[in-house]
C-alpha cells in the first residue's frame, strides 16, 4: 500500500499522469470510482458522442448529399440500435485499451472514492475501505454535468445577449407545455415556441467530495482548486490538474497538465504552455482555434496583421463538396510570429494541429507560408492564409 504517487481520477489527465509518472519510473497507484477507466469524457462524453455524430452524418449524406456526387441510394432509414451498439463498442474498446496500458506500465489500480486524508495518506472508500501511503498526489476529479437551459428549433435561433431563466429559480415559467408545443420563456426576447426543448450540458469542477477539507485545501470563487505553475496546490505534495482548476475544461488540456505534473514531481521539470492549446467545436462545418483572438490583441494592444483564405476556392474542399469557411492567422506586426489561427471549415479540428504545433515552436506566419504542402489537401488553405499576412496569396 506504500506509493510514490498516488492518482485520484482515471479520465484523461488522471491516466496519462499515472501513465507518466511510472514511465519515469515512479511506483504508482490510480484510484478510479467507475468500474471503466477513462473518464466522463471517454466513456459518456466526447468519443461516445463523437461516434454517435459520424453516424449521424453519415445518414444525413445519404439522404442529402450523396446525390451530388452522383449516388442514389433511393429512401434509406437508421437502425438507432445499431449506432448506439457501435458507440458502445467503440467506448469498450478504448476503456479496456486504458486498462491494458496501466498493466504495460505497472500502474496500480483502486476501484472506489479516493481522498486525501492528512498529508501523505489517500483513503479509498470501496466496497471495503483501504488507506495508501504516498509521497505525492495528484487530484484529477474531472467535472461533472451542470444543467443549463438551451433550445433547439427546426433551423436554428440563436438569441444574443440573452439569458434562460435558471430552473432552480423559477422552473414553472422555463418552459411551458403548451398542447404539443414547448413555450420557452428567456430574458430579454419573445417567448419561443418549438416542438422540442434541448437543455445543454454544461461542466462545474466535481470538487464538492474530494476530501480538500481535510488536507486544509480551499477553493476559487468558482469551486476551482487553485494551483500554481507547477500544479502545485496550497498544499506540500499534493497537485491539481484538469477540470477542477483553471482553464479551459478540455481533455487535451488536463493529459498535458497530468504529463507536465508527473514529470515535475519525477524530474523537477514540467511545463504547459497554456497560449498553444487548441479548442474545437463539432459542428458542421468544424470551429477550431488556438492562441489569441483579434479581441483580445486588441484589448491588450498588441499589433497584428492578419491573412485569410477560403476553403471555396481548394480543390480538396470542391472534391468533398465542403466549401464553407476560411482559416485566419494572426501575426506580430513587428515579429511575424504567430499569435492565433481560427478556422471554420471542414475538417478544421484535425488541421488546427498544424497550427498549434507551429505555434508551440514559435513559428513565423512565413514559416507557415515556406512549408510544403501536399496537394490536393485541405492544409493548403492554411498555407494560402499564411501567404495572405503578407498580402502574397497564390491562388487569390
Amino acid at each position: 500500500m506504500q506509493h510514490d504517487l498516488v492518482v485520484i481520477g482515471a479520465g484523461p489527465g488522471g491516466y496519462v499522469a499515472a501513465i507518466r509518472a511510472a514511465q519515469l519510473g515512479l511506483n504508482v497507484a490510480c484510484v478510479e470510482k467507475e468500474a471503466s477507466l477513462g473518464g466522463t469524457c471517454l466513456r459518456v462524453g466526447c468519443i461516445p458522442s463523437k461516434a454517435l455524430l459520424e453516424s449521424s452524418h453519415l445518414y444525413h449524406m445519404a439522404r442529402h448529399e450523396l446525390g451530388a456526387h452522383g449516388i442514389h441510394v433511393g429512401d434509406c432509414s437508421f437502425d438507432l440500435a445499431a449506432m448506439l451498439k457501435r458507440k458502445d463498442q467503440i467506448v469498450d474498446q478504448l476503456t479496456k485499451g486504458v486498462d491494458s496500458l496501466f498493466r504495460k506500465n505497472k500502474v496500480t489500480r483502486y476501484t472506489g472514492h479516493g481522498r486525501p486524508a492528512g498529508r501523505g495518506k489517500v483513503v479509498i472508500e470501496g466496497t471495503e475501505r483501504v488507506e495508501l501511503t504516498a509521497k505525492h498526489v495528484i487530484l484529477a476529479p474531472g467535472s461533472k454535468p451542470f444543467l443549463l437551459p438551451g433550445v433547439a428549433v427546426d433551423g436554428v435561433h440563436v438569441g444574443t445577449s440573452t439569458e434562460s431563466l435558471a430552473y432552480d429559480k423559477v422552473p414553472e415559467r422555463l418552459v411551458v407545455i403548451d398542447g404539443k408545443q414547448c413555450v420557452v420563456r428567456c430574458e430579454g426576447v419573445d417567448p419561443i415556441t418549438c416542438d422540442k426543448v434541448l437543455l445543454s450540458v454544461g461542466r462545474v469542477p466535481n470538487t464538492d467530495d474530494v476530501g480538500l477539507d481535510t488536507v486544509g485545501i480551499e477553493l476559487d470563487e468558482k469551486r476551482r482548486i487553485p494551483v500554481d505553475a507547477h500544479l502545485r496546490t496550497s498544499v506540500p505534495d499534493v497537485y491539481a490538474i484538469g477540470d477542477c482548476t483553471a482553464g479551459p475544461m478540455l481533455a487535451h488540456k488536463a493529459e498535458e497538465e497530468g504529463m507536465a505534473a508527473a514529470e515535475f514531481i519525477a524530474t523537477g521539470y514540467g511545463h504547459v504552455n497554456y497560449d498553444a492549446i487548441p479548442s474545437v467545436v463539432y459542428t458542421e462545418p468544424e470551429i477550431a482555434s488556438v492562441g489569441k483572438t483579434e479581441d483580445e490583441l486588441k484589448s491588450s494592444g498588441r499589433e497584428y496583421r492578419k491573412g485569410s483564405f477560403p476553403f471555396s476556392i481548394n480543390g480538396r474542399a470542391k472534391g468533398l463538396n465542403q466549401t464553407e469557411g476560411y482559416v485566419k492567422i494572426l501575426a506580430d506586426t513587428k515579429t511575424d510570429r504567430v499569435l492565433g489561427v481560427h478556422i471554420i471549415g471542414p475538417r478544421a479540428g484535425d488541421l488546427i494541429a498544424e497550427a498549434a504545433a507551429a505555434m508551440e515552436f514559435g513559428a513565423s506566419a512565413e514559416d507557415i507560408a515556406r512549408t510544403c504542402h501536399a496537394h490536393p489537401t485541405l492544409a493548403e488553405v492554411v498555407k494560402e492564409a499564411a501567404l495572405s499576412v503578407a498580402g502574397r496569396a497564390i491562388h487569390r
